[in-house]
This record gives C-alpha cells, sequence and structure tokens, in this order.
C-alpha cells in the first residue's frame, strides 16, 4: 500500500458560473461566454494543478449558469454530492448580489470576475 498523508477522498474544484439573471436579453447574451469561461478555467486548473501524489486536480462544473437563488441551490447540492472542497465563481458581468453567490462560510471560495457588459 502506498504511504499518503491524505484521508479519504481527494478534493475537487467546483467551478459557479455566476450571471446576471435577467431575462429578455440580458441573461441570454451571457448564456454562452460564462459557460465557456467555466469550462476554460476547469482546463486549466486539471492540466496544471496536481494533488501530492501527482494526480490531477478533477474539477466539477455547475450544470447550468447561476442567475438565481435555485440554481445556486442545485450547484450547492451538486457540489456537496461530488466531494468538492473549494470553489471558484466565474462570470463576464456584474452579478454579486447574494442570490448568485456562495454563501457556504466553510467553504474556502474565490471569484474572477470580469464585467464585459
Amino acid at each position: 500500500m502506498r504511504n499518503s498523508r491524505l484521508i479519504g477522498g481527494k478534493p475537487k474544484i467546483g467551478i459557479r458560473p455566476i450571471i446576471d439573471g435577467r431575462r429578455g436579453g440580458i441573461r441570454e447574451s451571457l448564456e454562452d461566454m460564462t459557460m465557456a469561461m467555466a469550462h476554460k478555467v476547469a482546463e486549466l486548473y486539471s492540466s496544471v494543478l496536481r494533488h501530492s501524489d501527482g494526480t490531477s486536480v478533477e474539477c466539477v462544473i455547475a450544470d447550468t449558469t447561476i442567475g438565481g437563488v435555485a440554481e445556486a441551490a442545485m450547484a450547492a447540492e451538486k457540489f456537496r454530492n461530488s466531494g468538492v472542497g473549494v470553489v471558484l465563481s466565474v462570470t463576464p458581468c456584474w452579478c454579486y448580489g447574494f442570490e448568485t453567490i456562495d454563501m457556504d462560510g466553510e467553504m474556502p471560495k474565490a471569484i474572477w470576475g470580469f464585467n464585459g457588459t
């Protein structure tokens, strides 16, 4: 058996694509760009970051963009069930309201945002 300092599963990185949830053209114009950001950062992290045993870090992306409380809750549930240990929210717009932000005080988190609207 290989000697490992890690007990339990290897933590994953959760990627939350957050978006301005207003319908009528605003949200719709940002959906593809926001999901592309999420996939690009997941690709970057998985190709560069390694666990202490040398294996690649795995990323888990929310199933949809997050523009409201229900979508945020769905992402949080997916992350809980997937072994996520740290969260990155990505966004190309100004959308840092309570309805989109990860409010879990126990989970380390960061935001990569660019107001390109």
